[in-house]
């Protein structure tokens, strides 16, 4: 599989192994056909999770992992690339419908916009919460109580 994505793409897939976890690091501007050829030629046919790490010293500050899995082929492959802060990425909820929430999930902690959502806004958090809680450089403590005053009134006790 690798073999033949890298006879299309060249350079921009690579296939690594960490502790004994298959991942591809794909260049960003090859996520959708990636994943799209994913689906339809290798069977990977559930996203089980799309998921994000914050680097903020980096300049690519995100890796954004997609989390697949072929039950043809009893196979689990994680798919990931590096975006910097502000860069948008396509969305896959054409691809795999369950994504939808995913992604609104990756906006709402990290701030990741995917363009071409339906309804791209947030699913954990309240509307007006400032800022996204699994960056490294959120201060969730000073949020937290400036939420809890202005939205009930009282003291967070954090």
């Amino acid at each position: 599989m690798i073999s033949k994505l890298k006879g299309q793409f060249g350079s921009g897939v690579d296939a690594l192994t960490y502790l004994g976890q298959n991942y591809m690091q794909v260049d960003r501007s090859l996520i959708p056909d990636i994943l799209r050829i994913l689906r339809d030629e290798e069977e990977f046919a559930y996203c089980v999770d799309i998921t994000a790490v914050h680097y903020p010293k980096r300049e690519r500050q995100f890796d954004l992992v997609w989390i697949l899995y072929s039950f043809a082929r009893n196979e689990r492959i994680r798919v990931k690339t590096q975006i910097a802060e502000g860069e948008h990425i396509p969305s896959v909820v054409a691809i795999w419908p369950a994504a939808n929430w995913l992604e609104r999930e990756a906006y709402d902690m990290f701030g990741i916009q995917f363009d071409g959502h339906p309804e791209l806004k947030r699913i954990l958090l309240p509307d007006g919460w400032k800022g996204h809680p699994l960056r490294k450089d959120y201060g969730i403590i000073e949020q937290d109580s400036e939420w809890v005053q202005i939205n009930l009134g009282i003291e967070s006790g954090q």
